[in-house]
């Protein structure tokens, strides 16, 4: 999986990039076609955003969150890109468990 981090209006860090390794490495136990993921830090004011953008074969998933602390932000997107995988690695389990519909004719 590729990370690439972009920061607007802020100085991404060793110590930021490091946690942010870290944290969204976890992402590939819940599914191994991780193509790209992308994340841009901003700071408004004293307004924090983290966006995420995860590549994935046939899906972009989009997750943003903002609070007052940087750290909690990427703690929380972490968690909404984390859930919006499993729903959809859910979706596909679901679309191949489904039997094949029966016509009378056969």
């Amino acid at each position: 999986m590729q990370i690439q981090i972009t920061g607007r209006n802020v100085e991404v860090t060793d110590a930021l990039k490091t946690f942010i390794e870290n944290k969204f490495s976890k992402l590939s136990r819940h599914s191994e076609s991780i193509l790209k993921l992308e994340i841009v830090l901003s700071v408004q004011k004293e307004l924090h955003s983290a966006e995420a953008k995860v590549a994935m074969p046939g899906i972009d998933i989009v997750a943003e969150q903002s609070d007052k602390d940087m750290y909690a932000a990427i703690d929380v997107l972490l968690d909404k890109t984390d859930q919006q995988i499993i729903k959809h690695k859910e979706k596909i389990t679901a679309k191949r468990r489904q039997k094949p519909k029966v016509t009378d004719e056969e």
